[in-house]
């Protein structure tokens, strides 16, 4: 037994399986132990998992053998009294699909489990005492989930220290199907809500090839809607991106904006950060350049906000709702280009009909394509980013409105001459209510660069999506 004062923890063959050796204390009168300890066991590399239930499983004889069971949880299991022989198999798709680990457990050592791979053990010592912590609480429904490999597959290669023909073994557990034909644990999906918006779409084409991406429309998630999260299954969900928003900034001006405004961008966000916190559901939230006062340029992410407009307002509240959620992550992005209403449509419609528009030439910032906006938030995701605040928009130069809209003309085959200048405020001087925007949009790229994410050129993406716009025209022609 472990008398050591320190506690390790090592990685194994399977892929965020961990062993961990633990100190226990012994005397004449018997051995104390710190069966979980957070604080100590996540600063030594403990996943940080947030257990829900304790489960104990009491085996009268030795060689009771239970599994092999991948349940769609963590566990992290420990021996409370006796000594087992464990064994894991590893059944989420990918390379390690089917890669096996074995070790005996006592009371000095524990391991933890990731979701997806399958448990089982054999007690070498009759009156063995097993606990498991899980992640969620069980239900029926979650057993739909489960995924099985039976004990005795010859591909497995498993060296039981008692025969299974001698061992004490369940007729189910008897039963369970061959590596080979056994249900791979898919990881938890990531829900996406404003599956229609310009970013909503990006994320759906990129669940084409991504099975975890689910996207949701606002007839399934209305934030307008009282009790619009209730009964979402939020157990089969690692993240929500939260891509809804109420995005019309001169309406938001009046009245009846301003309600739908601060209830879509603020009340419903903060309800929506809420549940994910309750959950342990990563919450990415969408955000925008116009939480900022727009006096500087190529902004960083901890530059105070100074919102001018009532939506600017409501979304820059909806940014302090989602800071109470620790393991958020918030985007905040500019000019937005994807499939959907946007300036660069508006511009290249116009300059098929043969309008020449008056454009604001003292605004400035750089444009974002939804699809670079989708990939960042997934590269977030997938290299495990810390939380916090990051900044995206399309590389390159500082533009106006105006210079853009003349290279949308040009790259469209019409004359940028077509295009005039004019003012903001003699612009939204016509706008009844106008609400007022940030003179400048750009900002600094620094960190999420510094994540390993390069941003994309908008003078290239543009260039694509012009492209593909004028191929459409022709065969519609």
């Amino acid at each position: 037994m472990n008398d050591s004062n320190s506690l390790t923890i090592r990685p194994t063959q399977i892929a965020g399986l961990l062993e961990l050796s633990m100190p226990v204390h012994a005397d004449e009168r018997g051995w104390f132990k710190e069966n979980w300890q957070r604080e100590k066991m996540v600063a030594a590399g403990l996943p940080d998992f947030h257990p829900v239930q304790n489960n104990v499983s009491f085996n009268a004889f030795r060689g009771t053998t239970r599994g092999l069971h991948a349940e769609p949880w963590d566990k992290y299991i420990s021996v409370l009294s006796g000594k087992i022989f464990g064994a894991w198999v590893d059944l989420r798709p990918g390379a390690g699909f089917g890669t096996v680990y074995t070790a005996t457990v006592g009371p000095d050592s524990a391991l933890f489990i990731p979701r997806g791979v399958a448990n089982g053990f054999q007690t070498l010592d009759p009156d063995t005492v097993y606990s498991y912590l899980v992640t969620e609480h069980w239900t029926e429904q979650a057993r739909s989930n489960y995924s099985y490999v039976n004990l005795a597959d010859p591909t497995l290669g498993i060296n039981w220290p008692i025969s299974l023909d001698e061992a004490i073994i369940s007729e189910a557990d008897l039963k369970h199907p061959n590596l080979d034909e056994a249900k791979p644990v898919l990881p938890k999906k990531i829900a996406v809500l404003g599956g229609t918006g310009q970013l909503g779409r990006a994320l759906t084409a990129l669940g084409v090839e991504d099975p975890r991406i689910e996207v949701f429309s606002r007839a399934e998630f209305d934030f307008e809607r009282s009790g619009f999260l209730e009964g979402f299954p939020w157990a089969n969900y690692s993240h929500v991106i939260n891509a809804a928003a109420m995005t019309a900034v001169d309406e938001a001006e009046t009245p009846p904006g301003r309600r739908r405004a601060w209830q879509v961008n603020s009340t419903a966000v903060a309800s929506l950060a809420a549940r994910c916190a309750q959950h342990d559901v990563t919450l990415v939230h969408v955000s925008t350049d116009y939480v900022f006062d727009g006096k500087d340029q190529d902004v960083k992410e901890q530059h105070p906000i100074s919102p001018l407009s009532v939506y600017g307002q409501s979304k820059a509240a909806g940014e302090v709702a989602v800071l109470s959620h620790p393991n958020h992550v918030v985007v905040r992005t500019s000019w937005v280009v994807g499939e959907g209403k946007n300036f660069v449509d508006t511009m290249f419609n116009l300059a098929q009909r043969g309008v020449s528009p008056k454009v604001i030439d003292d605004q400035f910032g750089r444009p974002t394509f939804a699809v670079d906006l989708a990939q960042a938030i997934m590269h977030l995701i997938d290299t495990g980013q810390p939380g916090g605040t990051y900044h995206l928009q399309g590389e390159g130069e500082v533009t106006s409105w105006y210079e853009l809209a003349r290279r949308v003309f040009s790259l469209s085959g019409h004359d940028p001459d077509r295009v005039a200048p004019t003012s903001a405020v003699e612009y939204l001087s016509s706008v009844a209510l106008a609400a007022p925007r940030p003179r400048n949009s750009s900002f600094s790229l620094n960190k999420i660069r510094a994540t390993g994410y390069l941003p994309v050129n908008y003078l290239v993406r543009l260039e694509e999506y012009i492209e593909a716009k004028r191929n459409i025209v022709q065969i519609l022609d």
